[in-house]
């Protein structure tokens, strides 16, 4: 059996167990289970620690996992490496201090950095030569330099608005943008290749809608400019010889606008679906 590793909490594991159901996959139904076995599937679930999860797969011990790429780069397992990004938990890692102390990263050396993510800033200060005091810390670090343990942090950054209150700014490049990733172990494992192809369909189904609309045939080359589709769409006879159906898959965003546009040329009967799972 494939031996998963999915976040048991956090801002990674509602959406993840999600996407795991929608590719097909029978999950926990009691938030309390830390080991589920899909047999139907010939897989087996275990519900760890979202930090956790990279040592586990870099170790051998599991087979894949969903965790953050700035917990898979935290961990600084050579085994684990990331196989597919899963396109949710975004996230941009900054550096941030007092405003006007630093103005590029040259400036960090010798200093205090509080982070909760050792791991991930000491290998990016470490490839750029950077020598630095880390202070971990588990939580928010905010407050590091005005408690006097730190003389910047390095963070998650979304809006910038905690950072300001706390009379923070941003400085030097990103540290890194991270979201959600399908992570293996050093060893290829049957059954990966599935649950990849599995994934990526629900990412396929969630980037895109089927659209349906009954066009007059003359106009189909103008249509298919607006709404090209994977590859061409499907064009299907109706009963008057002079229309024709149309169906076609198409990017979710800006569906509102293509509809709009086919109906500006005499498209009708316009129907939009969304699209549960794919192949592609």
């Amino acid at each position: 059996m494939l031996r998963i590793a999915v976040p048991n909490k956090g801002s990674l594991a509602d959406t993840a167990s999600e996407m795991l159901h929608e590719a097909g996959y029978t999950g926990r139904r009691d938030p309390k289970d830390l080991h589920v076995i899909d047999p139907q599937n010939e897989v087996e679930f275990f519900y760890l620690r979202p930090k956790d999860i990279a040592t586990y797969v870099g170790s051998g011990a599991l087979d894949v996992g969903i965790t953050g790429r700035d917990l898979l780069f935290d961990a600084r397992m050579p085994g684990a490496r990331e196989i597919e990004a899963l396109g949710f938990a975004t996230s941009t890692f900054r550096f941030a201090a007092p405003r006007g102390k630093f103005q590029d990263l040259a400036d960090l050396q010798g200093t205090r950095i509080a982070t909760s993510y050792p791991g991930l800033v000491d290998a990016f200060l470490d490839e750029r030569g950077i020598a630095v005091d880390l202070v971990p810390l588990d939580g928010a670090v905010e407050s590091a330099v005005r408690l006097g343990v730190a003389d910047a942090i390095a963070d998650v950054v979304e809006t910038g608005t905690t950072l300001r209150q706390a009379g923070l700014e941003i400085f030097g490049p990103p540290i890194l943008e991270s979201e959600a990733v399908l992570i293996t172990g050093p060893d290829d494992i049957d059954g990966t290749e599935t649950l990849l192809r599995r994934l990526r369909g629900v990412l396929v189904a969630r980037r895109y809608v089927l659209i349906d609309y009954d066009l007059p045939a003359e106009l189909v080359d103008e249509a298919v400019k607006l709404a090209p589709g994977i590859e061409s769409p499907t064009i299907s006879p109706l009963r008057d010889p002079a229309w024709v159906a149309v169906r076609v898959m198409s990017p979710s965003k800006g569906v509102n606008q293509v509809m709009d546009a086919l109906y500006a040329i005499g498209a009708r009967a316009i129907l939009v679906t969304p699209i549960h799972n794919a192949r592609l």
